[in-house]
């Protein structure tokens, strides 16, 4: 190629970049771009003197971002519920009432992300976030090559995969991090999840990165198998495992799992187990989700990877609750690509069941994201240096005497440095209030140069108590005193997560605030237990906390400006108080119903009791409709429900 065609090719390149992203109408396939930009690189890896600085390859902007923007989701991405045995998914597929057609697929150990495509184009790309809303990464979807830029399908549909990076593109990737002196990859896991969210897309485009779908969310498809939905979206460009398909039953399922786990070492890129999903899109939708995870899918995982190091220490950490829980200190040891240093020990009752001593031999397991722990002593290997781990009298940070409960023993002293401390960073945090600037380090120094000796005493921070800290000049402090003031505002729900209760996360938070308002700390242990997803000890928990700081939640809501999307139920309703089971194929979505219930005043229920007043039903009701008959709750169809609501 001489430099004038080289010149024209780079005009041609322009003139096709602006046509797609500026005009919306392409005037090349992605191929034949792809195949010029090339050309291109060939020519200036050769003539780095000609190259032209209108080259798209040249061009900082727009493929510098200086940061992510959130975008939600048009459907919730969940996660998946574990099984480690066959004894678990034996249980799981009793409670999915589904003996037979499950598909399987490898779960690859990546990065998720959601594709959105519409009138057959792609139109932005974002990573998982909490599920509901994700970072933008549109621009560097666009340089991941396996990743159609366009589909024949035409109808808005968002496509869901898993995005890796090969073992062997990993090894190449911190060989040139080595030369570089720059820090290493623990894994491919956390490589690809880096990529995603590099800044510069020329990084992501360099990493090589493959992207496997596995789902659909939000789409208009009219398939009635998954196994269906699965073979058009990959029909459709993308990329295919060779071991996708589908099992007749359990037993099957079993075997493929055992067939799939010897090719753990072979496969290409990180597998850490298998997905098995009910295939039946009627079943799944019959069975629903609870607050975590979807009732049709689990995720069978492979047994983790297990090494031996030496116990040289425990560590005593106060939470806080109070708890004291004693934390393993290890001689650091490499598992699957992570330097682990500790591992949990739960409590004490835990440590005196392994009979682990300082300077034993221990097996260590990590399996994912799950904090190691220790799983076996090698008792034999005991040379008469080990000793005993004693339960603490006394806390290790205020030094007052603890109380032992047996399993659990606590910090009673409600002045505790580690307790208030602990409180006030989640308080403060991301998914809590998320007060921009308020980071651990700062709370520390502040409750330190005793600022701060509450949660409550961050909303009465004024400019002065900043002057006298080093390193806060002007802008700092009115920056965090206009974050502290604007957290005055926010959504119940985060609210909820940041008082720290047992067992209520940020999912569990959300739907408390949507089903009770401002008024659900004000709930009995029937109501807690009742919501979808909630169970008796999430319930407990919850009556338990809400006696105990009643007056303390109250003062809170003087403070806060607290923001609740609530429903307004009619309260001359024919359905008031009324408990539903919502079963089968309906004529609309089922939360649409569940909607129009809780407006009328009704509650819906995942399951039938004899508390139960109504079961509506529709097509290919199962159980749940035979349930009710043999207890003798009213079953009505759909023109039924409508009779019972005018």
């Amino acid at each position: 190629m001489t430099k004038e065609e080289y010149l024209r090719k780079v005009a041609l390149a322009n003139e096709w970049m602006r046509a797609y992203y500026e005009k919306d109408e392409p005037l090349a396939s992605d191929e034949e771009y792809d195949a010029l930009i090339r050309e291109l690189r060939a020519f200036e890896s050769q003539n780095e003197n000609d190259i032209s600085p209108n080259s798209p390859t040249q061009k900082i902007a727009p493929t510098i971002q200086s940061e992510f923007k959130k975008i939600t989701h048009l459907s919730r991405m969940w996660s998946m519920e574990d099984v480690f045995d066959e004894e678990e998914l034996r249980a799981w597929a009793k409670r999915a009432k589904c003996e037979n057609n499950f598909f399987i697929e490898p779960k690859f150990d990546g990065a998720s992300l959601n594709l959105l495509y519409e009138n057959g184009k792609l139109i932005s790309g974002a990573t998982r976030g909490d599920g509901e809303v994700g970072e933008d990464i549109t621009l560097n979807v666009f340089e991941i090559d396996n990743i159609p830029k366009t589909i024949s399908y035409k109808e808005k549909i968002e496509i869901r995969g898993e995005v890796v990076i090969l073992k062997d593109d990993f090894e190449k990737i911190n060989e040139k991090r080595a030369q570089l002196n720059q820090s290493l990859f623990a894994n491919p896991r956390n490589a690809a999840s880096g990529s995603l969210r590099q800044l510069d897309t020329r990084i992501t485009k360099e990493r090589n990165l493959k992207f496997y779908p596995w789902g659909v969310g939000e789409n208009s498809l009219n398939f009635k198998k998954h196994s269906e939905v699965m073979n058009f979206i990959r029909e459709l460009g993308f990329l295919k495992d060779d071991f996708v398909k589908l099992c007749k039953d359990l037993d099957e399922v079993l075997l493929s799992y055992k067939e799939l786990l010897s090719l753990r070492d072979q496969k290409p890129m990180m597998m850490d187990g298998m997905v098995v999903r009910v295939d039946d899109l009627a079943l799944c939708k019959e069975l629903g989700y609870t607050v975590k995870f979807p009732k049709f899918m689990v995720a069978f995982k492979f047994p983790a990877l297990e090494k031996t190091t030496r116990l040289i220490g425990v560590n005593l950490q106060v939470g806080r609750s109070g708890v004291i829980t004693p934390v393993a200190v290890l001689e650091p040891v490499n598992l699957d690509g992570v330097v682990v240093k500790s591992a949990t020990l739960h409590n004490f009752d835990e440590i005196e069941r392994l009979d682990v001593k300082i300077n034993d031999f221990v097996s260590v397991i990590r399996s994912g994201d799950v904090i190691p722990k220790i799983t076996k002593v090698f008792k034999e290997r005991r040379d008469g240096l080990e000793f005993d781990i004693l339960r603490p009298k006394f806390c290790p940070t205020c030094q007052s005497e603890l109380l032992d409960e047996g399993t659990l023993i606590k910090c009673q002293n409600i002045d505790c440095t580690d307790r208030l401390l602990n409180s006030i960073i989640h308080f403060v945090s991301k998914k809590c209030l998320n007060i921009d600037g308020l980071g651990e380090n700062i709370v520390e120094l502040l409750y330190k140069n005793k600022k701060i000796s509450t949660i409550e005493n961050i909303f009465s921070l004024k400019y002065e108590d900043f002057e006298d800290l080093e390193g806060f000049k002007e802008k700092k402090i009115n920056n965090i005193l206009n974050a502290i003031e604007n957290a005055r505002e926010c959504e119940l729900f985060r609210f909820i997560t940041a008082l720290g209760i047992e067992h209520i996360g940020e999912v569990a938070a959300k739907k408390l605030s949507s089903s009770f308002g401002l008024d659900w700390h004000k709930q009995n242990f029937e109501s807690y237990a009742n919501l979808e997803g909630f169970g008796e000890q999430m319930a407990a928990s919850l009556c338990e906390f809400t006696r105990v700081n009643e007056s303390r939640i109250c003062e809170f809501y003087h403070i806060l400006k607290l923001k609740v999307e609530r429903l307004e139920i009619k309260s001359d309703s024919s359905i008031l108080g009324k408990t539903f089971v919502i079963t089968g194929t309906l004529s609309k979505p089922r939360d649409h119903f569940k909607t129009l219930i809780e407006k009328l005043g009704g509650k819906v229920s995942g399951s039938v009791s004899k508390k139960t007043d109504f079961v509506l039903f529709g097509e290919e009701a199962g159980s749940k409709l035979n349930k009710a008959k043999e207890l003798g709750v009213k079953c009505i169809n759909e023109s039924d429900f409508q009779e019972l609501i005018k």
